[in-house]
């Protein structure tokens, strides 16, 4: 935001409510799909994203626009930016609203544990612009949040971050990747050997994010570009946590734009060095367009 400008009042909202909200929403779409019969479900529909629409996807998203018409009738003003919808105008796009309501669908699909509700506000049009992050992870049921200026938390309950840890021939302990496809973990498996020690592949990039802010790993890295419905959320819970995140293809780290497009790969890490040697591995265009 220019310092010029007045604080658009939308940046303000009660977003942790209208996530919380959006996200009981979820919980009962996934209850009432309980098996992956009912949640491979087609709509027949290419999503903004690239990636064919599931039904629960659509489903999601209807739960999380409802709250933002919510917002709107009662005289906000901002644009929404989701991974099926695409950009939606609801009056400014001094405020955009960046939306995945299903990262992990292939996870929660097939019934694995790990998808998540991703919710980004920013008043800009890049990642370094998110003033608010909120990740809720429909697995073991875990809330991520953060506010600019005032740290993350998890449940609830600040994040303080321990180090990352490293073996005794100085390899990081684990390490998350993401797009990870059988050919890419190939390509890069000779730059992950010198420096990680045991990799974990998750299957949401927003997670694994997720889990470099509370260090139970100890840098994340995607193997392929990564859409900015994907990070925008996770990558500002990890920096309010104390972390670094870096979009390698982008001259400026935090410059990937907030859109459904996939501009760059991203890695983060608790230390410079971590990060340096998670944004040396090498990434690999996918054999498809996934979202993981």
């Amino acid at each position: 935001m220019d310092p010029g400008t007045a604080r658009p009042p939308a940046l303000d909202a009660d977003w942790l409510g209208v996530c919380r909200r959006a996200g009981e929403g979820l919980r009962a779409i996934m209850r009432d799909n309980p098996t992956s019969n009912e949640r491979v479900r087609e709509t027949g529909l290419t999503g903004e994203g690239g990636d064919q629409t599931l039904v629960i996807d659509q489903d999601a998203e209807d739960v999380v626009f409802a709250e933002l018409e919510r917002l709107h009738d009662g005289g906000l003003r901002f644009c929404a930016v989701s991974e099926e919808r695409g950009t939606v105008d609801f009056g400014d796009d001094a405020v955009r609203v960046v939306i995945d309501p299903i990262d992990g669908s292939l996870n929660a699909k097939r019934g694995l544990t790990h998808h998540a509700l991703s919710i980004a506000v920013a008043d800009g049009a890049t990642m370094a612009d998110v003033a608010f992050g909120y990740v809720l992870d429909l697995g073991p049921g875990e809330e991520w949040w953060a506010r600019r200026g005032q740290g993350a938390f998890l449940d609830g309950a600040p994040l303080h971050p321990p180090g990352e840890r490293r073996t005794e021939d100085g390899r990081l302990e684990v390490v998350a990747i993401e797009s990870a496809s059988p050919r890419a973990i190939a390509l890069a498996i000779d730059d992950l050997v010198p420096s990680v020690r045991r990799i974990r592949a998750i299957g949401s990039i927003a997670i694994s994010l997720c889990q470099v802010a509370a260090a139970r790993v100890d840098g994340m890295a995607s193997l392929w570009n990564c859409r900015g419905v994907d990070a925008a959320a996770a990558q500002f819970i990890v920096r309010e946590s104390g972390g670094l995140v870096s979009f390698v293809a982008m001259d400026d780290p935090l410059g990937a734009p907030l859109s459904t497009e996939a501009h760059s790969p991203v890695v983060a890490a608790r230390t410079p060095e971590a990060r340096a040697a998670m944004a040396r591995v090498p990434v690999t265009p996918p054999d498809r367009p996934s979202g993981g």
